[in-house]
């Protein structure tokens, strides 16, 4: 199937043909067309959508257990959490501790998804 990245667009304003190029916003890359004469910028509606998305959860804050297991702690992950960044189970995760209070995970395959585009 085709995408809407592969269309060539025209700007209305200014009926010249516009340049693809890539928006850098909070970690992701969008795909963009921006009209090289008035300087107007569409996104890639799918990437936008993503982007929405993660705004919404950016902002939203969970309640989790600390719990024991074994020798280990744990703390479960939300499933929007996991079902946003499509995160696999068994997948490997970095974990740092970032300050005396703030612990951060890394999971490669959401940076694959919104970082690396196809």
């Amino acid at each position: 199937m085709n995408d809407l990245s592969d269309t060539i667009i025209i700007c209305k304003k200014c009926n010249k043909k516009t340049e693809k190029g890539i928006l850098h916003k909070d970690g992701f890359e969008l795909r963009c067309w921006k009209c090289p004469e008035c300087g107007e910028t569409w996104v890639h509606p799918g990437d936008m959508k993503d982007y929405e998305e993660f705004q919404k959860m950016k902002h939203k804050e969970f309640q989790v257990k600390l719990r024991m297991v074994g020798n280990s702690y744990t703390v479960s992950i939300p499933r929007e959490i996991v079902e946003f960044g499509e995160i696999k189970r068994d997948e490997i995760v970095k974990v740092s501790m970032d300050q005396p209070e703030k612990v951060t995970l890394f999971f490669s395959s959401v940076t694959k998804k919104f970082i690396k585009r196809k």
